[in-house]
C-alpha cells in the first residue's frame, strides 16, 4: 500500500497532500491574497511559500498520523505553472526526498487535477472541461494521452475573471472568483458581451477588454449595476465552455462530463453543464473548493498513479516548466 506525499504551489496557493491507495490522509494549504485591485507577482508568490511550506508540510504529517520513514515517495508539481513558486516548491521536494530517501516524481499539475477528479467523484471516462486561473482545456482520454480536444487561444477563463476583479476592486479574498459568483448570483440585468468561440477553442481577452472599456461608463450612467456585470460575464463566459464540451462530447461519445480546475467550484458553471448533460443524457461530475482548488493531494494522487506504473523521476530531471501541455505525458497508468 504505497503512501505518496504531494507538494503544489504553481500559482498562489501551497498545498502538501499524502495518499493513500485512493484514500486522502491530509491536504492542508494555504493562500498568498493579495490586496483588492492587485494580482500576484511571481516572487512575491515565491517568498509566501517559502515562508509557508515547512509548517503545510508538518501539518499535513501530523493530520495524515505519519512519520517521514512510512512515506514511499515524494511527488511535485513539475509544472505548468510560475516560475518562481514552482522552483520554491521542487527544491522543498527535491530535498525532503533526499533527506528521507524516497524516490521523486514529477506531476503535471493539469493531469493532477484529473486524477483527483476521477478520483474523488468515480468518473471513469469522461469528457474533461478543465477551468482554472492558468488553464482552459476541454481534454478527453485515448491511447496513452490526455488528448486536448479545444482549448483557450489567448488567455484563462480564470485569469480574464480575476482580471475583471480588479476593474470593481472585487476582493481577492477568498477569491476574487468567489465573490464574481457571490454577486452575480443578485445580477438582473443580462449585457450583451462579446461572444467568442472559433471551432473547438475559444478566446475570453476581446470579453476582457470590452468589459473593462464599457463598465465604469456604465456604472456611471446607472445602465446597470456591478452585479449585473457579475452576472453577465459569468453567463457569456460559461456559455462558451459549455457549447466546447458539449461538442467534443458529441465527437467523442461520452456519456460523462467531469469539471476539474478552481473555476470548478463554481456553482453557476456546474448548473449549466449539469443541463447539457442532462439534455444528452449524459452524467455530470464535480468537486468541491477541497479538490478543485489546487492542492497537494492531486499531485500525491497522480505521483501515486506514477509510482504504481513503475515511473520516477531522477533527480537529474526534476527541473520545472512553466509549459507543460496535459497532452505530453504519457499516461502510464490507464488501460
Amino acid at each position: 500500500m504505497p503512501v505518496v506525499i504531494g507538494f503544489e504551489g504553481s500559482a498562489n496557493k501551497i498545498g502538501v497532500g499524502i495518499v493513500r491507495d485512493g484514500e486522502v490522509l491530509s491536504n492542508p494549504r494555504r493562500t498568498y491574497v493579495t490586496p483588492p485591485g492587485q494580482g500576484f507577482l511571481p516572487g512575491d508568490t515565491a517568498r509566501h511559500h517559502r515562508a509557508c511550506v515547512l509548517a503545510v508540510l508538518q501539518e499535513a504529517l501530523r493530520e495524515a498520523g505519519l512519520k517521514p520513514s512510512d512515506i514511499d515517495a515524494v511527488a511535485f508539481t513539475k509544472g505548468p505553472g510560475m516560475g518562481a513558486p514552482l522552483v520554491t516548491v521542487a527544491v522543498v521536494a527535491r530535498t525532503v526526498a533526499q533527506l528521507w530517501g524516497k524516490p521523486l516524481l514529477g506531476v503535471n499539475h493539469c493531469v493532477g487535477h484529473i486524477e483527483m477528479g476521477r478520483l474523488v467523484t468515480g468518473a471513469q471516462n469522461p469528457t474533461v472541461l478543465y477551468v482554472s486561473g492558468g488553464n482552459t482545456q476541454v481534454i478527453a482520454y485515448s491511447e496513452h494521452r490526455y488528448r486536448i480536444f479545444g482549448e483557450t487561444i489567448d488567455i484563462a477563463v480564470g485569469n480574464c475573471l480575476d482580471r475583471f476583479a480588479r476593474v470593481l476592486k472585487i476582493s481577492n479574498d477568498p477569491s476574487p472568483g468567489y465573490n464574481i459568483e457571490q454577486m452575480a448570483k443578485k445580477g438582473q440585468k443580462l449585457v450583451e458581451l462579446p461572444y467568442t468561440v472559433k471551432g473547438m477553442d475559444v478566446s475570453f481577452s476581446g470579453i476582457l477588454s470590452h468589459i473593462e472599456d464599457v463598465a465604469h461608463r456604465m456604472l456611471a450612467a446607472g445602465e446597470c449595476t456591478p452585479e449585473d456585470l457579475c452576472f453577465s460575464l459569468q453567463e457569456t463566459l460559461f456559455a462558451m465552455l459549455v457549447e466546447i464540451t458539449e461538442r467534443a462530447m458529441a465527437h467523442t461519445g461520452s456519456h460523462e462530463a467531469l469539471i476539474v480546475g478552481g473555476v470548478g467550484c463554481n456553482e453557476r458553471l456546474q448548473e449549466m453543464m449539469a443541463i447539457m448533460c442532462r439534455e444528452r443524457g449524459a452524467k455530470l461530475f464535480a468537486t468541491d473548493e477541497r479538490f478543485c482548488i489546487d492542492n497537494g493531494a492531486m499531485i500525491a494522487q497522480a505521483g501515486w498513479e506514477m509510482f504504481q506504473s513503475g515511473q520516477v523521476t531522477p533527480l537529474e530531471d526534476s527541473w520545472i516548466t512553466q509549459r507543460f501541455r496535459t497532452d505530453e505525458v504519457e499516461v502510464t497508468w490507464r488501460d
